[in-house]
């Protein structure tokens, strides 16, 4: 991208007695501050990135009254973007809220075979939003939303060590010793590898087991896995904490949203500041009531 530069008709003459002119020049835009469109647009709530990105393949983006024909562009918030000739609204401050998701519903925005899905339950008054990971169709339990992709993907890392909770109810005989392979990481029959999980043996009930499972990477169905390589079959999977928040007595079906300060709070040693919610700035001590995070109750 280059730069805009002011240009003149034509040269300007000068007499020799004549002092020059003052040049005044117009500081270019500091790009470093500004963000792909893409991103930007996905943030805002317009599409997913890729969605965006076939937008402007379409000539349907216009940043200051001019047609983009290139993703590769980065916009500060400052310019007029306009999409299908609608003035974008600039992105939401970032948010996300704890959603306790029942088993039976598929997690993603739509499913081919007509299953429902977790946003066909989510309450309208919500923002679009994305999840953070996954859960399976029979998995239950803590699923985070939120209105930024960035951090979704951030916060997904393996490498940005988020733990995983999970309780599971397993049929079969199992021990201690036995969980405790799971320590040094698995590799499965088909080639798949399992890195570092914490099982735990909570409790024995007739032929079925209660386990406590840690881990770090939240592959495809990889605690059904780890336990089925053990010999056993999970019969109930409840993930109940993902990084530093927990599921709670969240009712199946609830939604809450985890504060502002508190997101940052929790998360600012582990994911990068661009993605957090910005700071407030201290406010003067009022006597008011606290304000408590509003629960959307699931459809009855």
């Amino acid at each position: 991208m280059t730069d805009r530069r002011e240009t003149h008709r034509g040269p300007r003459r000068m007499s020799k007695s004549s002092a020059p002119a003052k040049r005044t020049t117009r500081t270019p835009p500091d790009w470093s501050e500004g963000e792909r469109i893409a991103k930007y647009l996905a943030r805002a709530g317009i599409a997913s990135r890729r969605e965006v990105e076939a937008m402007i393949e379409r000539g349907e983006v216009q940043v200051n009254g001019k047609k983009l024909k290139t993703p590769a562009f980065k916009v500060t918030g400052r310019e007029e973007i306009r999409v299908n000739g609608n003035r974008v609204r600039a992105p939401e401050a970032v948010r996300v809220w704890r959603y306790h998701k029942p088993s039976g519903l598929i997690t993603s925005t739509s499913d081919p075979e007509g299953r429902r899905t977790i946003f066909d339950e989510l309450s309208k008054a919500l923002p679009r939003t994305v999840t953070i990971g996954r859960l399976d169709l029979n998995t239950e339990g803590l699923i985070l939303l939120t209105n930024d992709g960035g951090l979704a993907r951030a916060m997904e890392l393996p490498k940005t060590g988020l733990p995983r909770l999970y309780r599971a109810r397993a049929h079969g005989k199992i021990t201690q010793i036995d969980l405790d392979r799971l320590q040094d990481g698995i590799t499965l029959d088909d080639g798949t590898r399992f890195g570092a999980i914490t099982a735990t043996l909570e409790r024995e009930t007739g032929t079925n087991n209660w386990i406590i499972l840690e881990l770090a990477e939240g592959k495809n169905r990889e605690v059904r896995k780890a336990l089925e390589y053990l010999g056993l079959q999970v019969n109930r999977l409840i993930r109940t904490q993902y990084g530093p928040f927990e599921l709670g007595d969240l009712r199946p079906g609830a939604v809450e949203e985890i504060p502002g300060n508190l997101l940052r709070n929790s998360l600012s040693d582990k994911i990068p500041e661009q993605f957090l919610p910005a700071e407030r700035e201290p406010q003067r001590r009022q006597n008011k009531p606290p304000v408590r995070s509003r629960v959307h109750r699931p459809k009855r």
